[in-house]
């Protein structure tokens, strides 16, 4: 890649390294959980700064950090339109589904200055190739009716992703982000232009935002503002996100941080016991509201034990926490 770093009026705590790609259309590596085979990122970095990033780890590999340098060097792939559409063109390409948004977010602050995405849109709606969005970033709503125009000729999916309502709580957690209401506003307008739009509630937070009442009050709004279908999937701490959300637990909630230990030991995933307590926790939820599982694997899917309503496992609670364990950060 060729690099060059840009001035960025209007955006004084970012800076935007534009490189010329070689390649943009990228492989899922083989052996993948996920439900899709290939991916198109044209940007990497993320000013939405979400603290919990599982992408974060990425930007070690360009000799950045993954704190402060993930939310602040942001790389702009500005041909990614024209090199995307010459991948397609290839004899050898068989038009299997396409993902953006599973690393960094195509509709992040950097694309209301270089617009790349409209490109891409086109370039997989000529080569007949489905395609998928998730996203934050309400940028997105500039090219709804471009998605509503390229849905009438290939199978799409929209995706928005939602992890709370509480405002105080999304300023911490995701300072960069559209505010939860902006994006429920997204999701009504997509479903408004007659296109399936689902909604991630993740990542849901251990002790923050897995309350009945928080989800209740979180999955009603996303009903309401006519969801198609629901993923609900609990906090995954990979390295890089994993240093980073610590980091931000122990200034912000520090009487938490043992209990976060206890939930993610040395893992990335929480505990199978956690993941099976909020399955049950979720399901009966989303059944009062009427919402389906979709875009995805809901962590309410696939439970096999499920731990007694409103009653957190005793081995996961803060309270019953040995002494020594309070030091482990």
């Amino acid at each position: 890649m060729e690099y060059s770093t840009t001035p960025t009026p209007g955006f004084a705590d970012v800076t935007f390294h534009e490189v010329r790609a070689k390649s943009v259309l990228s492989k899922v590596a083989g052996g993948s959980s996920m439900p899709f085979g290939w991916t198109v990122n044209p940007y990497r970095g993320c000013s939405h700064a979400c603290t919990y990033c599982f992408a974060r780890d990425s930007h070690t590999y360009l000799d950045l950090d993954s704190g402060r340098d993930f939310d602040t060097q942001v790389i702009v792939k500005i041909n990614a339109p024209e090199v995307l559409a010459a991948q397609l063109r290839s004899p050898k390409w068989t038009r299997e589904h396409v993902a953006m948004g599973t690393n960094t977010d195509p509709y992040q602050r950097a694309e209301g200055r270089y617009q790349l995405m409209p490109g891409i849109i086109r370039a997989l709606a000529d080569a007949r190739t489905p395609f998928s969005i998730l996203t934050k970033g309400t940028v997105m709503s500039r090219d709804i009716p471009l998605l509503a125009e390229v849905g009438q000729r290939v199978p799409i999916g929209i995706g928005v992703s939602i992890a709370l309502l509480d405002r105080e709580l999304q300023a911490s957690l995701e300072p960069g982000t559209a505010s939860p209401q902006a994006r429920l506003e997204l999701v009504r307008r997509v479903r408004e232009a007659g296109l399936p739009c689902g909604v991630f509630v993740a990542p849901v937070l251990p002790w923050l935002t897995d309350s009945v009442a928080r989800l209740d009050d979180l999955l009603a709004s996303v009903r309401e503002a006519g969801a198609t279908g629901v993923t609900v999937l609990p906090l995954h701490l990979r390295k890089g996100a994993r240093e980073w959300f610590f980091a931000w637990l122990a200034r912000e909630r520090p009487d938490l941080v043992a209990g976060y230990h206890r939930v993610y030991g040395r893992g990335s995933y929480a505990d199978p016991r956690y993941r099976r307590w909020l399955g049950e926790r979720v399901a009966p939820l989303l059944r009062r509201h009427g919402l389906q599982q979709g875009m995805g694997r809901s962590s309410a899917g696939d439970v096999a034990d499920l731990w007694p309503e409103g009653a957190l496992p005793e081995a996961l609670n803060p309270a019953n926490l040995r002494q020594e364990q309070l030091t482990l950060l």
